[in-house]
Order: structure tokens, then sequence, then C-alpha cells
């Protein structure tokens, strides 16, 4: 039995975008950028935080699954400039290395 994606998952997903550090530099200045572990779903977390589910995003938190951007991977990601993920639940900024096919 396959469940049909939620309207705010679908939604989601339709605002989900390619970007680059540069363009997310500004908003890692402001403290705004929330990391997601490459093996959790990026939309799965950004429609949590938007739904306010407090316990789920709680675990993930602990489990750094999410978090907010630290200066270590900021540096990382400004020096590798890997290709990343982004999704806009205000008024953090979701974002996430785009896995290598």
């Amino acid at each position: 039995m396959t469940q049909e994606p939620s309207t705010l998952y679908a939604k989601l997903l339709g605002e989900t975008a390619s970007i680059t550090w540069k363009e997310l530099e500004p908003f890692f200045a402001k403290g705004a950028l929330l990391w997601v572990d490459p093996g959790l779903d990026l939309i799965a977390a950004a429609e949590a935080v938007a739904q306010d589910e407090g316990e789920k995003v709680a675990a993930w938190l602990a489990a750094d699954k999410v978090a907010k951007l630290s200066e270590t991977r900021a540096l990382d990601l400004f020096e590798r400039d890997p290709e990343l993920w982004a999704v806009v639940v205000s008024p953090w900024i979701l974002i996430q290395e785009r896995a290598q096919v």
C-alpha cells in the first residue's frame, strides 16, 4: 500500500530548488540556515518544521540529522561549492547537499 504525499509535501517539493553556496551566504550570516543530513528526506524535514512537529524535529536535532548550519560546515561548503538543494520554511531555509549520482 502506497501513501499519497500530502498537499503540503507536494507544495514544498515544487518550491525546492538547486542553489549555490554563494547565494546562501547572506542567509548564513543571518543565522537562517538549517542543514538537513543527506540521509533524511529534505521535503519531509521541511514539512515537519512547517507543521511544527516538535517531537519529530527535536529527535532529528538530537541525532544531528537537522542542525543550524555551523561555521565549520559553512567553510566546507564555501571551499567545495557542492550542488545544494534548498526549500524555505520561514524563517528558515533548509538546505541539503545534493546526492551524487
